[in-house]
């Protein structure tokens, strides 16, 4: 095991050009590298394909840092709004028109100036839902921006005089309602600004929006970091952009390396070859704090587990079986086995750190006894009759998360069987699991501890995952579907203050809890280990680190 774990540094040093040696470079493990850089990709939500994408590109708008938590992670504030390529901005509220005034001077990677256009055509892009899921064209949806709430129905799917450019460093952007989400919509990472031409260069008559080179190939825009070597499964690898509008970069290269197993990241880590590793079991974070010379950080964010059923199955569209398994699953025993007391009880089906979070699921305790009964009130007395539904069974979950999801899932698997529900463990590859959630939502049981709302917002967080997809909810693979729920959703888009929202979220919540949509488990710390050397480490609402935040002490 030492030799190929020695070889990682090397290897990737090899890589470097002989000038690029003297530089700084940073050796980042994880459990895999970006599958896609496409945001309307099938690999979306997967957390490396959105570090490899958000570190090349660039948003409108972002946040800035608000201070550092206990365990020394940046946290922003998100409270307060600034400038990124637009520097400022006005709203007329007579004309529901946002100004956004552009940076001048920012260069791509391919060299190309920053200018109204670009933004044009990353929405223009954002509205043709074009691509495998429809991840940008919700951004507008959430904003306002006039015309988003069609595309998806048969609409108009142009951006007509939507967003004009009265000249190359002006934007005015019309909304189709008030929507005060819209600002915090241009900070979420899917409507980054794309380099309109070197998109453009990439294009076919097949695909003129360039994604199938934007899922196998490379992506464009005006990030810190510029790609220099993309293999699919083993490695990802960027130099910093010189001409990026906020200054170079402090660490000039980033090596990002596919390595499976988290016993071999975290070799690695303690030889001092690596300087950051994520993907980890609890118990290896919990091991290595107070490893000499190695640090964990990490902050209760929005990373949760749960299980969805699907709403279309013959079994699981009957609520009182949604309600045995949440009966049926021995919590303590799950977040001991599986997290040593990393994690914390689930019981709501918005993350606890969002405002207006309710706990509304806090019922679903441990009651075997109560599962029994409802499985009986359903029609499957102790169980009998689901073994006929064996492909409704398989508890499927990304088998690239094994070592954390692993134990979790047998645990699951012993509970589940021991009232009568006759599940079997489905791990698959995360890209498949990615794609059959995403595009064909065909799992019975998906087990997931990778869905998470960007924008801390918990109007946002529901409309993302259980708005039906005609209204907008793209991340709700399950099928899951209540008319009620899409109305005060519509309603509540023109609230800003966020005291109105918090308002809103209430009834919200208590809809979603009498269907029961997921069964929630547990709250999940993001964490990382690092290099004692490696500073600046900040935590974002899409748990992808921005390694230009990112320092190195000689």
């Amino acid at each position: 095991m030492r030799l190929p774990l020695t070889s990682l540094f090397a290897a990737a040093m090899l890589l470097a050009p002989p000038a690029m040696a003297q530089l700084t470079q940073l050796l980042y493990l994880a459990e895999d590298v970006p599958l896609a850089l496409d945001p309307d990709g099938p690999s979306s939500t997967v957390n490396t394909s959105q570090v490899g994408r958000i570190n090349l590109m660039e948003p409108l708008v972002g946040y800035g840092i608000k201070g550092v938590n206990d365990d020394g992670i940046r946290i922003p504030d998100f409270t307060k709004i600034e400038g990124r390529l637009a520097e400022s901005w006005e709203y007329d509220a007579a004309s529901l028109t946002w100004t956004l005034h552009l940076r001048r001077g920012v260069k791509s990677c391919a060299g190309n100036e920053f200018t109204a256009e670009d933004v044009i055509y990353t929405l223009a892009r954002a509205k043709s839902v074009s691509g495998t899921t429809t991840t940008a064209w919700f951004m507008g949806l959430v904003s306002g921006i006039k015309g988003f709430d069609t595309a998806l129905k048969g609409g108009d799917k142009t951006l007509g005089d939507t967003v004009t450019a009265p000249d190359p460093y002006t934007v005015k952007i019309v909304q189709g309602a008030p929507n005060g989400f819209f600002l915090v919509g241009l900070t979420l990472h899917p409507i980054y600004i794309f380099d309109s031409k070197e998109m453009k260069a990439h294009a076919t008559p097949e695909d003129p929006w360039s994604h199938n080179w934007g899922n196998t190939e490379g992506i464009a825009g005006y990030g810190p970091y510029c790609l220099e070597r993309w293999v699919k499964g083993d490695e990802y690898v960027v130099r910093s952009n010189p001409d990026y509008y906020r200054g170079k970069a402090p660490i000039d290269r980033v090596v990002m390396k596919k390595v499976p197993q988290s016993s071999n990241r975290v070799v690695t880590l303690r030889s001092g070859q690596a300087h950051l590793i994520q993907g980890l079991t609890p118990r290896e974070y919990s091991a290595l704090r107070g490893a000499k010379n190695v640090t964990v950080g990490g902050v209760y964010g929005n990373e949760t587990l749960f299980i969805a059923p699907l709403f279309t199955s013959p079994v699981w569209k009957d609520k009182r079986l949604r309600q045995a398994l949440a009966y049926a699953i021995d919590y303590n025993q799950l977040l001991q086995t599986g997290y040593v007391g990393q994690a914390r009880k689930w019981t709501k089906l918005v993350p606890t750190t969002f405002p207006g979070s309710t706990d509304t699921m806090a019922e679903y305790t441990y009651d075997p006894e109560k599962a029994k009964a409802l499985l009986a009130e359903a029609g499957y007395p102790g169980g009998a009759g689901l073994e006929k539904f064996p492909e409704d069974m398989k508890l499927t979950y990304a088998a690239e998360r094994e070592a954390t999801l692993g134990p979790i899932a047998t645990v699951l698997q012993s509970s589940l069987r021991s009232v009568g529900i006759p599940v079997v463990l489905d791990p698959i590859a995360q890209s498949q699991m990615a794609s059959r959630r995403l595009v064909k939502r065909d799992l019975p049981l998906a087990l997931s501890d990778i869905d998470k709302a960007v924008a801390i917002d918990t109007v946002y967080d529901i409309n993302l995952f259980f708005a039906t997809r005609e209204k907008g909810g793209i991340v709700n693979t399950n099928y899951f579907s209540d008319p009620a729920l899409d109305d005060l959703l519509e309603k509540s888009r023109p609230l800003g203050a966020v005291e109105d929202r918090i308002a809103a979220a209430k009834p919200m919540q208590d809809l979603m809890a009498a269907n029961m949509p997921w069964v929630p488990i547990a709250e999940t710390r993001t964490q990382w280990a690092y290099s004692s050397k490696l500073k600046g480490l900040t935590w974002y609402p899409d748990n992808s680190i921005r390694w230009f935040d990112l320092s190195l002490e000689k």
